[in-house]
């Protein structure tokens, strides 16, 4: 059975940077599983699935359009750290949810000084070269239920 719309894809999967550095990997864990058509993994990737069957190996290397966008500097502001009242301590690296005219947004920390903060809410891998190896392990039917939500669920039924 080849991976077309509205199959569910169980894979294995190691992701890095253009640096060689591992971003993720399904290595020791389950295969991820995922529903073909339904934007349930990154645009570039899921091109790359399609039409693969079961045993395939795939090496695909996604551009930044592909897969999460490119760094937007809008995004990257430095705010006065009062905004922050009742955190006790911030550090780089922490994430908050900030909001905008378009509705809550995610942002990390990406700078601390006395009087302001910097916060960064592009994507983490914005910006960012995709390089993929994966494995189809399954690829099979989606279910009626699957269909309906538009995501693929895990054995035993629903998994969110």
């Amino acid at each position: 059975m080849n991976i077309t719309k509205d199959k569910v894809v169980s894979m294995h999967y190691t992701v890095k940077n253009n640096e060689g550095a591992l971003i993720d990997t399904s290595d020791g864990k389950e295969p991820l599983l995922y529903m073909q058509g339904h934007k349930n993994i990154i645009p570039g990737l899921e091109s790359e699935m399609e039409g693969k069957t079961v045993g395939d190996k795939v090496e695909a290397t996604i551009e930044p359009t592909n897969a999460y966008g490119e760094v937007i500097e809008e995004l990257i502001q430095d705010v006065p750290r009062s905004a922050f009242e009742g955190v006790d301590k911030l550090e780089v690296g922490m994430n908050f949810q900030a909001q905008s005219e378009q509705g809550p947004v995610n942002v990390v920390i990406t700078n601390v000084s006395d009087e302001t903060v910097t916060v960064d809410g592009n994507h983490p891998l914005a910006g960012q070269t995709l390089n993929f190896n994966v494995e189809v392990v399954e690829v099979r039917d989606a279910t009626e239920e699957e269909l309906s939500h538009g995501h693929a669920h895990g054995a035993g039924g629903h998994q969110h």
